[in-house]
């Protein structure tokens, strides 16, 4: 039996539901209805304009695949909304700002390096020093970026290397250092780029002919100033770090600055090359911290001010309060309280703040240590709590270890040698585990679930 238009968004549905927060979900998805397909031109119905900003700004990625996946590759996606609530006689539809795959312009070779006025320096514009929120927890590393930017013939600082856990404004800070020389120098080379795109870049380059391969490395050895984000994504990528290993340093030789991001400092990182890990350290490498308190108000209030909700005073104290490891984290709660406020036509109160938390933020009601997570872990995987602590390789035993170690890195905030320490480990076996589920939460639903609940219990 072939699927109706509102079975294929059902099935739409699913994926989004399972890639995406609850919060982030029931918010700007769950809403959102089908109109009609006819087999290329996709209509969805949203609530209001400000949908449509928002799941072409933040959503894009991955709503973008998902319909070529469930509708087919040459899908066009239309918007239709009331521009009066609840009129329809107000009624307007508005096509996707993105191209359709079918009418994307021909690829050409991304390292041609012989137009300057061509480069895209891929910098996103609303990452500036003057909408950069700082505090002493990040002091030192805006001061530094700051002194980069203002002087970049200055190579005191190269490379910089700023590290510091998800959320806390890394890839905002590296971002603005760029777009102020940019500010200055219009005609300086300066790239953005995530450490995965520059390893997919070059597998592809490396895949083909012999030629890419020269193209790829005589682009990257032509940049101004180099910004690579989540460098970690390169550990274990021995081929990709050998190519970047010469490219760091035709870059430092000819006095071009270079400017990293990672979640870990260079003496955590595993499986990179220790001549790489030594020229990570040659210029300066700053920590951003979590956010304290006064940051926390002032990301609460420009954000707030930059998407037009009134936030009360005691609605920020709260949130504040409660919401303390990442600044991304501040904003999504931000972006969730318009979306509720806007759907339901509701003012932002206390209640609606705690509501939408609740949500959103597992809030800490007692101190979690070590041993109530390896409990919680034995109680829900059904094993005794003494086969966490001896040599069994089983894979659920070695699975549900592995998830002792992360939950006690991100709960109980131990140092990974700790973690070591108290499971007769390495911390470089903590680390390795740690990063493993990290990276397996992000493809798995069925283990978000399980540390979803595992989570819940140690919070109750």
């Amino acid at each position: 039996m072939e699927k109706t238009h509102i079975n294929l968004w059902e099935d739409c549905l699913e994926i989004f539901k399972d890639n995406l927060p609850t919060e982030q979900f029931d918010a700007w998805f769950k809403p959102i209805t089908s109109i009609s397909f006819d087999g290329r031109t996709l209509k969805l119905m949203v609530p209001t304009s400000f949908f449509v900003e928002q799941l072409e700004e933040k959503y894009m990625k991955l709503l973008a695949p998902t319909l070529r996946k469930v509708y087919g590759p040459k899908v066009q996606l239309f918007y239709q909304y009331d521009t009066v609530a609840k009129d329809p006689t107000s009624s307007v539809t508005i096509e996707s700002s993105r191209p359709s795959p079918a009418v994307q312009p021909h690829s050409v070779n991304p390292f041609k390096t012989d137009v300057v006025a061509d480069f895209d320096s891929q910098l996103n514009p609303r990452y500036t020093f003057e909408n950069y929120c700082g505090s002493i927890s990040n002091k030192i590393a805006r001061s530094i970026g700051e002194a980069i930017a203002s002087n970049p013939k200055c190579k005191t600082f190269n490379p910089l290397f700023i590290f510091g856990p998800t959320g806390v404004g890394k890839t905002h800070l590296i971002q603005a250092i760029g777009i102020r020389i940019k500010e200055r120098n219009p005609q300086s080379r300066v790239l953005y780029v995530s450490a995965r795109l520059f390893e997919s870049q070059y597998t592809t380059a490396a895949t083909a002919k012999p030629s890419r391969i020269n193209d790829f490395i005589n682009f990257y050895q032509s940049i101004d100033v180099l910004i690579i984000d989540d460098i970690q994504d390169l550990m274990r990528k021995t081929a990709t770090q050998n190519a970047f290993f010469h490219i760091f340093n035709h870059l430092h030789q000819n006095q071009r600055q270079i400017i990293l991001s990672s979640d870990c400092a260079p003496s955590e990182m595993m499986d990179m090359h220790d001549r790489l890990l030594s020229r990570f350290k040659w210029g300066m490498t700053a920590e951003l911290e979590r956010p304290d308190l006064d940051l926390r108000r002032e990301v609460l209030t420009q954000k707030a001010s930059q998407d037009g909700l009134d936030l009360p005073c005691e609605v920020i104290e709260y949130i504040a309060a409660n919401v303390t490891d990442s600044i991304r984290e501040l904003e999504g709660i931000v972006v969730s309280l318009m979306a509720h406020a806007t759907v339901l036509g509701k003012e932002v109160t206390l209640d609606l703040a705690q509501s939408v938390l609740a949500n959103a933020v597992k809030i800490q009601r007692k101190t979690v240590n070590f041993e109530m997570i390896a409990q919680c872990v034995s109680d829900y995987y059904n094993i005794e709590p003494d086969q966490l602590f001896t040599k069994n390789r089983k894979r659920e035993i070695s699975d549900a270890r592995q998830m002792v170690m992360y939950l006690s890195k991100r709960h109980a905030k131990m140092p990974v040698t700790a973690i070591g320490a108290r499971l007769s480990r390495t911390h470089a076996t903590v680390l390795h585990a740690c990063r493993n589920i990290e990276e397996r939460l992000s493809l798995e639903a069925a283990l978000r679930d399980d540390v979803s609940k595992i989570e819940a219990s140690l919070t109750c």
